[in-house]
């Protein structure tokens, strides 16, 4: 008896939570559609001066892939990688502090390098010396690490760009480092690593199709209730 009671609370529980899956998809669906358009109108914008000290206190997520320019040197001893997977490959992302001649520093996303070419002495030309010219996208600081993957910034393991955690591990100046990072379009330096201009502006998104799938599920569950109750009724005792 115990067992048919149990079957159409299972069963009702489940549909509540495939309903409730199909909801967050369709929510899911309305935030992806306003960051894809947000991310269109940001490309279409003219590549402006990266922005200074003065106004790091109100960048906020519509700075997002925001086309920036910069001038400066870059501090490759200071370089560091980041856990990659891309177009070419498993990697490394090349993040390399960047001195601008506006006297603040900011973490150029310099492009991806394969294992392979990850030490400096296997990429010639990559890091030569000199004042540089950056075009690229503004990315808002990725702290703490990936899911099931925190940084281990003593190990030298980076899963994620987190400028300030990154900033902290190679000393530099936590009131001059910009607490966003730029995705650098190409190698300023004509080096054939790293290799710029790779980021992700064409967002996926299947949450229609997700949220179809959650209210099938429920659809299922429903039936599947009605079934078990109406036979149920012709079960009991006249």
């Amino acid at each position: 008896m115990a067992r048919r009671a149990a079957l159409p609370v299972f069963l009702g529980l489940l549909c509540a939570l495939f309903t409730g899956l199909g909801y967050w998809q369709l929510e899911r669906r309305t935030w992806k559609l306003d960051l894809i358009e947000q991310i269109e109108q940001q490309l279409r914008r003219t590549p402006a001066p990266a922005p200074g000290p003065s106004s790091w206190n109100t960048l906020g997520k519509r700075d997002a892939y925001r086309p920036v320019r910069l001038t400066g040197r870059f501090l490759h001893d200071r370089e560091t990688r980041v856990q990659a997977m891309t177009e070419h490959g498993s990697g490394y992302w090349l993040l390399t502090p960047l001195r601008s001649e506006r006297g603040f520093t900011v973490l150029v996303n310099r492009g991806f390098v394969d294992f392979e070419h990850k030490a400096a002495n296997a990429r010639p030309g990559s890091n030569a010396p000199g004042r540089v010219e950056i075009t690229g996208l503004l990315r808002l600081t990725e702290p703490d690490g990936r899911l099931f993957q925190d940084n281990r910034p003593d190990e030298g393991r980076w899963y994620s760009r987190d400028v300030q955690a990154i900033g902290r591990q190679q000393r530099l100046d936590a009131d001059q480092l910009a607490p966003y990072f730029v995705d650098a379009d190409a190698s300023p330096l004509n080096a054939s690593w790293p290799i710029g201009g790779l980021t992700v502006t064409r967002l996926r998104n299947a949450h229609l199709g997700y949220a179809l799938t959650w209210f099938s599920l429920a659809g299922l569950c429903l039936l599947g209730l009605l079934i078990v109750l109406r036979q149920a009724r012709r079960d009991r005792p006249q």
